[in-house]
């Protein structure tokens, strides 16, 4: 028997996935579903997260990802919170594969270690993104290339899935950090990609000129297609609007861990639909209430503030989640 390297497979899937939806506008291309809200991290610009919510029964889980695939999703992406908080997400992943999907994580890496990785990937996961902040830890996030470093090279050692490091640049932070973090992840052999930062009122303020110009060389040297598209995010250089149509709750799915359907973490309540009855013809009406809608501009980024206060509105940086062609739009 023909055995294909994993990668090759992944390839393959993924061509697949773009095929059918590019023949089918019917059904979603990417679902992101919370396990828990719980997280063991406090970055100051997060709403998603707390930390006493217990995780959803495997049960529950089980039944919304059968719903997903009775839908004809394509990629689902376990998102949080933290999702490897979950004591039995392995059998989550394992069961997206078993059911057709693409599996993905986004996790903020802390409680990887090579027995961790080695479950996932023996579960089936297919992708993994890591977003890291800084260079050092600060009050604003921990998530910072000293205290993941050493997770990096578990995953560079152990990991058989796709492993995608985020990185930002933007408002005022350290702007050589996104350089040196994109170097860090290229030299492991990870995939990069690059969002923009708001300012701490949640507003577009154009790039500097060394921020620019780190922006631009971050995406030169980065690898993978996560780097090479990137469109979206040009006009936000100049802090510019983008002009486009949201496709979420038809192409792009946000389940919350009360099991709705909402259009995106930051419009939580929004269409706040159940899962379990989300039907196609949601999805038609989404897609064609986006069609007929003006065209929107400003997209609403992650914001750096040092305050406790978590702002309502901040989060989708218009870059790939998952798969460098899903992109979380916000309404």
């Amino acid at each position: 028997m023909t055995v294909f390297p994993t990668a090759l497979v992944r390839r393959f899937r993924e061509g697949r996935m773009v095929v059918r939806g590019l023949l089918d506008r019917d059904h979603p291309l990417l679902a992101q579903i919370v396990p828990t809200r719980r997280c063991n991290l406090a970055c100051t610009y997060c709403n998603e997260y707390d930390h006493v919510s217990d995780p959803v029964p495997l049960a529950e889980m089980t039944a919304r990802i059968d719903r997903l695939a009775a839908l004809r999703t394509e990629i689902v992406t376990f998102s949080g919170g933290e999702p490897l908080l979950h004591p039995e997400l392995d059998a989550q992943v394992r069961h997206v594969r078993a059911r057709g999907m693409i599996a993905g994580l986004i996790t903020n890496g802390f409680l990887l270690g090579p027995e961790r990785i080695e479950a996932l990937n023996t579960a089936g996961l297919e992708y993994m993104q890591i977003s890291i902040d800084n260079v050092e830890p600060d009050a604003v996030s921990k998530k910072s290339l000293r205290t993941l470093d050493k997770k990096l090279q578990h995953l560079a050692a152990h990991a058989r899935f796709e492993v995608n490091i985020n990185t930002v640049v933007g408002a005022g932070g350290r702007t050589g950090d996104a350089l040196v973090v994109t170097r860090r992840a290229k030299e492991l052999g990870f995939s990069t990609s690059i969002g923009i930062l708001h300012d701490a009122d949640g507003q577009l303020v154009p790039l500097s000129a060394a921020e620019r110009a780190v922006y631009e060389e971050t995406i030169r040297i980065g690898q993978g297609l996560y780097t090479r598209i990137n469109d979206f995010q040009r006009p936000l250089l100049a802090g510019q609007a983008n002009d486009w149509h949201c496709l979420a709750g038809a192409r792009y799915l946000y389940i919350c861990e009360e099991g709705k359907v909402h259009y995106c973490s930051q419009r939580r309540g929004e269409p706040g639909i159940p899962l379990a009855n989300y039907t196609v013809e949601h999805i038609r009406a989404a897609r064609d209430t986006a069609a007929a809608a003006p065209a929107r501009g400003q997209v609403i980024t992650r914001r750096r503030t040092a305050s406790p206060a978590r702002a309502s509105r901040h989060a989708c940086s218009g870059t790939p989640s998952q798969t460098p062609a899903l992109r979380p739009r916000c309404r």
